[in-house]
């Protein structure tokens, strides 16, 4: 999943995304030099129990390891477990979907819209 998520966070670099990661290693210097070996660039917390039922885990529901959740610009989970080109595709939607969201606002009070947005 690394070098995928590594293509991901690049192409999406100038777009609203964020990529967060948990992981379960009980040794955080593990941990650190995986992420570093792997040229992971997104934070990531550890859960801090190798059994896979740390605290985030458990809030989460999280029974396997890796869990993938895409949440909208909402907070909203909208998809889970998925990898690849489906994530890709979900991130994508998600991405048009918030901007068609913002489009519908109106204009902040004070505010003007350009010519260009109208």
């Amino acid at each position: 999943m690394v070098p995928h998520e590594r293509v991901l966070v690049e192409r999406l670099k100038d777009k609203q995304f964020i990529l967060l990661g948990i992981n379960n290693d009980q040794e955080r210097a593990k941990a650190n030099e995986a992420a570093r070996k792997d040229r992971m660039s997104w934070r990531s917390w550890s859960d801090g129990d190798s059994s896979g039922r740390g605290p985030i885990a458990t809030r989460w529901d999280v029974s396997s390891w890796p869990t993938v959740y895409v949440l909208d610009h909402k907070g909203i989970i909208r998809y889970k477990n998925v990898s690849n080109k489906e994530l890709d595709e979900a991130i994508d939607t998600l991405l048009r979907e918030r901007e068609a969201d913002i489009g519908k606002r109106p204009p902040e009070e004070g505010k003007t819209r350009s010519a260009g947005r109208l």
